[in-house]
């Protein structure tokens, strides 16, 4: 029963893998967030794979600022934030029910409202 346990997080890891990794070449999908459940699953299931994100020269520290305090860097933040917005104008563009796209504005809103609250935290300045 066990190993069917660690296929499923492991399963779960590699999706969330994938759509980060799809994220770096679609900037409507930010990568980050992806690896933050990628990194989640795998601490369920595939210890390598949570040892890796968290050594990932590029994505590491930003995984481990999530993890140890719930901290985002603000470049994040308002990237995030405008995409979301970006994105939610362009749903107008598409023919779609008034129901959806409210709930979809609502959930965005939310969403970028929590964003906003999340504490910051900067990146050491290199000293080249």
């Amino acid at each position: 029963m066990k190993w069917m346990y660690i296929t499923i997080w492991r399963c779960i890891a590699v999706l969330f893998v994938m759509l980060g990794i799809i994220g770096l070449a679609l900037p409507v999908m930010p990568t980050v967030p992806f690896l933050i459940v990628a990194l989640w699953a795998a601490s369920k299931g595939w210890p390598q794979l949570e040892t890796w994100l968290l050594n990932h020269p590029k994505y590491g520290p930003d995984l481990i600022a999530w993890r140890e305090h719930r901290q985002i860097r603000r470049r994040n933040k308002i990237i995030a934030i405008i995409m979301m917005a970006s994105g939610y104008l362009i749903s107008w563009l598409v023919p779609l029910p008034l129901w959806l796209r409210i709930t979809v504005g609502s959930i965005l809103l939310i969403v970028a409202v929590w964003l906003a609250c999340l504490d910051e935290y900067e990146e050491p300045k290199s000293n080249h």
